[in-house]
C-alpha cells in the first residue's frame, strides 16, 4: 500500500488498515527503523512498551519492557500523551483503561489471547447468575468486558498476594487460567470455582523434554510459569511469572536454567545474565509430526518493528474501550493495584 501524501491516510488507504487491522504500507528503502521510532516517540510525547513475550528487537526499541502488572502500572503511572503497546490485544485495553484521557495504539488489532478467548462476557454472566453470592477474580488475560463484570483482577504475579486479603470465608470463581487458579487453591487452602480456559503456549510443554533435559542438564534450575499445567510445575524448582524467574536468574548463582515458558523472555534473561544459559523447553510434537526447538505466542509476535513505525507515524490503529463498559472494568484493576 502507497500513499501519496498524509491526507491519503485520512481516507481510502484507512477503510483497508481497518479492514485487516494494521498498516502494511513498506519503509523507506535504507530507513532505521528504530531510529525513527525513538525520534516519534520524541517529536508525539509517546512511550512504548513491550511485554517479555514480543520479539528481541521491540524489546530493545520500548521505554519500558515487563510483564502484565508491571506494564499496567506504568500505564497507570505514566506522563506521556500516547502509548504504544506492544503486546496483545487485552493488554492494550488495560492501557486505556487506568489512562482514558491518553491515545493507546496496537501495532496489529489481530494480536487477541487464546486465554481471553476461552471466557466471553455473555458466558461469565450467565456463570455468575447460577452461583449467587460469589465474588469473581479474574486474571488480567482477559477482556473489559470480562474485567467489568468482575470483582478484582490478578496476575501470575500477584494472585496469592491478592487472594490472601480476600475474607477467608469469601466464595469465589477464579477465571479464566485452570491451571494458574489449581496451583492458588493449592498454595492458599481456598476451594475456588475454576473457569476451564488455558493458555495455549503453557498447555503444550512436554513432561517428557524437561525429564530429558533435566537428565542432560543435571545442574540445571528448572523454571516454570503458573499457566503450565500441574504436571508440568511438579518438575519445576521455581514457579512464578515471568518477572518472578527473571528476578530469580538475576539473583542466583546457578548458571544454567530450564525455562518453561514462552520464550521471548530468554531475551531479556540473556541481556540480564550473559554469563548464564537458559534453555527452552521445547513444545509436545505438533500436529504436523515437527518438534519446534521452542514454544512462541504467535499473537505477540504479530508486533514488528515495521508495524510499530506505521503505527506511531499515523497514530492508528488506536484501542478505545466502550465508555459503559470501562467505567466497570476500571474498578477490578485499580482494586488490584491497590491490593499488590
Amino acid at each position: 500500500m502507497k500513499l501519496k501524501n498524509e491526507k491519503d491516510k485520512l481516507s481510502l488507504p484507512r477503510k483497508a488498515w481497518k479492514k485487516q487491522g494494521y498498516i502494511d504500507e513498506p519503509a523507506a528503502e535504507g530507513i532505521d527503523l528504530k531510529a525513527e521510532i525513538r525520534r516519534m516517540c520524541k517529536e508525539k510525547d509517546a512511550i512504548i512498551l513491550a511485554h517479555y513475550y514480543t520479539v528481541g528487537d521491540i524489546q530493545e526499541v520500548a521505554d519500558f519492557v515487563g510483564d502484565s502488572l508491571a506494564l499496567a502500572r506504568k500505564a497507570a503511572e505514566t506522563d506521556a500523551k500516547m502509548m504504544v503497546m506492544c503486546g496483545v490485544h487485552f493488554m492494550a485495553e488495560t492501557c486505556k483503561l487506568l489512562s482514558p484521557e491518553k491515545t493507546v495504539l496496537c501495532p496489529d488489532l489481530n494480536a487477541g489471547c487464546s486465554l481471553a478467548d476461552s471466557c466471553k462476557a455473555e458466558d461469565l454472566q450467565k456463570f455468575k447468575e447460577e452461583h449467587p453470592g460469589y465474588q469473581v477474580v479474574s486474571y488480567v488475560n482477559t477482556t473489559a468486558a470480562v474485567k467489568a463484570l468482575t470483582d478484582v483482577v490478578v496476575t501470575s504475579g500477584n494472585a496469592k498476594k491478592v487472594i490472601d486479603q480476600l475474607p477467608e470465608d469469601a466464595k469465589l470463581i477464579f477465571g479464566p487460567d485452570y491451571n494458574l487458579g489449581n496451583y492458588i487453591n493449592e498454595v492458599t487452602g481456598r476451594e475456588m470455582l475454576l473457569w476451564n480456559g488455558g493458555c495455549h503456549v503453557h498447555e503444550r510443554f512436554s513432561v517428557e523434554k524437561i525429564i530429558e533435559l533435566k537428565a542432560q542438564y543435571p545442574e540445571a534450575v528448572v523454571m516454570a510459569h503458573l499457566e503450565c499445567k500441574a504436571p508440568v510445575l511438579a518438575l519445576a524448582d521455581v514457579k512464578g511469572s515471568t518477572a518472578d524467574m527473571l528476578r530469580f536468574a538475576r539473583e542466583n548463582r546457578a548458571t544454567q536454567y530450564i525455562v518453561a515458558t514462552e520464550a521471548g523472555i530468554l531475551h531479556e534473561m540473556q541481556r540480564s545474565c550473559p554469563d548464564k544459559q537458559f534453555i527452552p523447553v521445547p513444545p509436545e510434537i505438533s500436529e504436523s509430526g515437527l518438534e519446534c526447538s521452542c514454544n512462541e505466542c504467535q499473537y505477540m509476535k504479530m508486533n514488528t518493528l515495521l508495524k510499530v513505525y506505521n503505527t506511531l507515524k499515523y497514530e492508528w490503529p488506536v484501542v478505545e474501550v466502550d465508555p459503559a463498559i470501562a467505567k466497570d472494568a476500571v474498578k477490578p484493576i485499580e482494586r488490584m493495584l491497590e491490593l499488590s
